[in-house]
């Protein structure tokens, strides 16, 4: 078993720590889409993620170098205001070039943090997570969802296709689709694109030990598109991965709608993750027409 690394000790994060941190996440029973293991493991290479412990908070440490070092927020018991201010003041110590702060800190911390004067808070739009009503993605009913259910209705009319849960032997050609995927967009000339390329490739072949949900559309037996998730709470799946053939722009439709009723069909809601302030894709994820937005913040020390 993994030892636990106490605090001011961090360890990177593997794939030996998810039987300690998956349930410590899990307990917490989180709302923001990055508190699951999975999102920890597949982007660790991108953000430097790490992990220790203090009394009976987990603390995950974003570590790019001497350049930028950010926490999540602590996951535990209330109230956090100690842990908060511990942690932001370790940050700022011996004059670093980084700003001291905690990222991507959901509301229930934040109301935590009330009075606490020493400390700016602010919301970061482009980390906002958008939560669906399953049932309408699978159904669409109603005009807002007209265009939706037109572009499927029309990739029906043209395509004869068949959706298969994922499996070992889908996997090399969803590695395939997201290669073109990357080479069309040019990732090696985009730090974060590349980020997301390499944390897709763990999570396509990890994904048993990562206990995850996938789902492939095939058209004459190819793989055009693809999807990942997992439940985030007892209410809520969250999709970390969706990937189709570019040439075919109905597919992200289908996979959506095809996903959510096969795996997802008894859960009341789905959170597919933020725009990262990308104006495409806010106008797709609000096309859907969002439940709401699962708001996050920033905490930093007032100068």
């Amino acid at each position: 078993m993994t030892a636990y690394p106490e605090f001011p000790q961090f360890k990177p994060v593997e794939l030996g720590d998810r039987d300690i941190i998956h349930p410590r996440l899990k307990s917490y029973q989180p709302q923001t889409s990055e508190l699951t293991f999975t999102n920890l493991f597949m982007w660790r290479g991108h953000y430097g993620f790490q992990w220790s412990v203090y009394q009976d908070w987990l603390l995950i440490l974003a570590d790019g170098g001497s350049f930028d070092k950010f926490f999540f927020m602590p996951i535990g018991p209330s109230s956090r205001k100690k842990i908060t201010r511990i942690l932001l003041d370790w940050l700022s110590q011996g004059g670093s070039p980084f700003t001291a702060r905690i990222e991507r800190a959901d509301q229930r911390l934040i109301t935590e943090l009330a009075g606490e004067e020493a400390l700016l808070v602010e919301p970061n739009r482009e980390a906002f997570d958008y939560v669906y009503e399953i049932a309408n993605l699978i159904n669409l009913t109603g005009n807002k969802y007209h265009s939706k259910k037109n572009h499927i209705n029309r990739f029906i009319r043209l395509y004869s296709y068949s959706y298969e849960v994922l499996s070992e032997n889908y996997i090399s050609a969803c590695l395939d689709l997201a290669d073109q995927w990357c080479t069309l967009r040019r990732c090696e000339d985009d730090m974060n694109l590349m980020g997301e390329w390499e944390a897709l490739k763990v999570a396509l072949t990890h994904f048993r030990k990562l206990e995850l949900s996938g789902g492939v559309i095939l058209l004459n037996g190819r793989v055009m598109a693809f999807t990942l998730g997992e439940m985030l709470n007892t209410q809520t799946a969250v999709v970390h991965i969706e990937k189709a053939d570019s040439a075919i722009p109905e597919l992200y439709a289908v996979i959506n709608r095809e996903f959510c009723a096969h795996c997802w069909s008894e859960v009341p809601q789905i959170n597919r993750e933020q725009d990262c302030g990308e104006p495409g894709l806010r106008k797709a994820k609000l096309s859907y027409h969002p439940h709401h937005l699962e708001e996050k913040f920033l905490i930093k020390l007032k100068e």
